[in-house]
Formats: structure tokens, C-alpha cells, sequence
């Protein structure tokens, strides 16, 4: 299958920005489970890019003209593998995916919600806490946001997929499984508008494995990898400084259509 991907981020000021930097975390990588055919982002400004410390393609864009509004664009074509049943591997080591963040500690009602629903470190135990997470956090959008942690939205009982994968890694961390953050598209038949998405994938046997909590999925059959990480600020889509700007407004849609 080969998805076609339009992704547009339109940022507006009160104020002129006199100058800026965008670190962008929006071009996906060929491996295992993908093949890129193409992919292209249109931003303003001088622009070079780079990989981090996961892998990921990182693209630096610098702005030195004022400007009050400004339009990301990334287009391309992704060929999904479909013999593909796990997450995509590379060089790094699973353990890395253990370490503790903010946006992905536990609290003692966290561990216990945790050791009620597995039993044993097995995938179907994890689905079952997949399931359960998602009962005890409805999806509910514009409820939480990025700054949002795994213990702030357990507390409040709402969030969305950032949300979900947080809590659900959180809770692997816990139980010693390395778990990670993926950021990317999601293509859902006869539905052409979208947000970017996010989900979990947890190391099992010499594998990763998918937990889209906020879908209930556990393969990535219809998943486009972008970038993955510990938590979400390991592979934000735009992070950035300038100067000036006054107060910034977002608004942005993505499509993935089967072609």
C-alpha cells in the first residue's frame, strides 16, 4: 500500500518575529517497515539537516527577515512493507528506552492500575492494559497539551494520543519493559483529515511492538513512522526560538490518502 502524506502548519504573530530557529522532526526515514518514495518540506529561511541521537532526520531552518506569519508544508509518498507485524528496528539499544522522563514517571496509583491489569510481562497482558487505559482515559481532544504528563493526565481522567502513549509507557517503564514514543500518520479509510499521531511500542522477544492505544491497534499495518524517542519532546514536530512575535497562534491538517 502507498499512502500519500500532506501535512500543513500555519503559525500567525501578533507582532512581526524579527528572527527565528525551527528544528523540524517531520521527514520519515526508509526501513523496514516503509520505503519513501519522496518526501519534501517547504519552510522559509536557510536550511540544513542532520540525524539526533535516535536516528531521526532533524532539520534546522533559520529565519533572519520579520515576518508575521509562516506555512510548513511536508508532502511525500510512503510504500508500507505488508509483511510488516512489528516497529521498525535499528542500531540503538532497547535499554535506552528505560530511562525515566518527566513526561513519563508513575505514581503509586499508576504502578498498582499497572500490576492489576498485567499479570505476566506477555503481549496479550499489555493489550489488556492497552484496553485499560484507554477505558480509564477516554480520548478527549483539546483537553491536555503538549506539556502535559503521564501523572497530570491519569490524574484528569482525559488526553488524547500523546497522552495515551504516555501513561501506557510509563507504566511498561515501570514494569522494566523499555517502551517508546512514535510520532507519525495514521492512514484510516474514507477519512482524508487528520492529525498527526502517536503511539507506543514496547520490546518484547527481539521486537517492538505496537500499542496505539487511542486506536486500539497493535499492528502498524497503517502507520507511518516519523520519529521515535523516549516521550514526546524526543520527537516534537517543530520546537523552536525567536525574537519578538508577540502571541503565536496554530493551526494545522494533514492528509493520508491510499493511492
Amino acid at each position: 500500500m502507498k499512502l500519500m502524506v500532506n501535512h500543513q502548519t500555519h503559525y500567525s504573530y501578533s507582532a512581526p518575529v524579527q528572527s527565528s530557529i525551527q528544528y523540524i522532526k517531520m521527514i520519515p526515514s526508509t526501513n523496514t517497515h516503509q520505503r519513501v518514495h519522496h518526501w519534501d518540506i517547504s519552510i522559509p529561511g536557510q536550511k540544513g539537516t542532520q540525524k539526533d541521537a535516535f536516528s531521526n532526520i532533524w532539520l534546522t531552518s533559520s529565519q533572519r527577515e520579520p515576518y508575521s506569519q509562516m506555512t510548513i508544508m511536508a508532502q511525500g509518498l510512503v510504500e508500507m512493507n505488508p509483511d510488516s507485524q512489528f516497529g521498525a528496528l535499528n542500531s540503538l539499544n532497547p535499554h535506552l528506552f528505560l530511562q525515566p522522563t518527566a513526561s513519563t514517571l508513575c505514581n503509586e496509583e499508576m504502578k498498582q492500575f499497572a500490576l492489576s491489569h498485567v499479570s505476566a510481562l506477555r503481549h496479550e497482558c499489555l493489550i489488556r492494559l492497552a484496553r485499560a487505559v484507554l477505558d480509564y482515559i477516554p480520548y478527549m481532544p483539546h483537553t491536555t497539551s503538549v506539556n502535559t504528563s503521564a501523572i497530570q493526565a491519569f490524574s484528569c481522567r482525559q488526553g488524547v494520543c500523546q497522552d495515551h502513549s504516555h501513561v501506557f509507557i510509563a507504566m511498561c517503564k515501570y514494569l522494566g519493559l523499555p517502551a517508546r514514543y512514535v510520532s507519525g500518520y495514521l492512514f484510516v479509510p474514507q477519512t482524508m483529515h487528520l492529525a498527526s499521531h502517536a503511539w507506543a511500542e514496547v520490546f518484547l522477544q527481539n521486537a517492538w511492538y505496537c500499542f496505539d492505544v487511542s486506536n486500539q491497534l497493535f499492528t502498524p499495518n497503517s502507520h507511518i513512522y516519523v520519529a521515535i524517542g523516549r516521550d514526546y519532546w524526543d520527537v516534537a514536530p517543530v520546537r523552536g526560538v525567536r525574537e519578538k512575535g508577540g502571541f503565536e497562534s496554530m493551526n494545522s491538517i494533514v492528509q493520508v490518502l491510499s493511492c
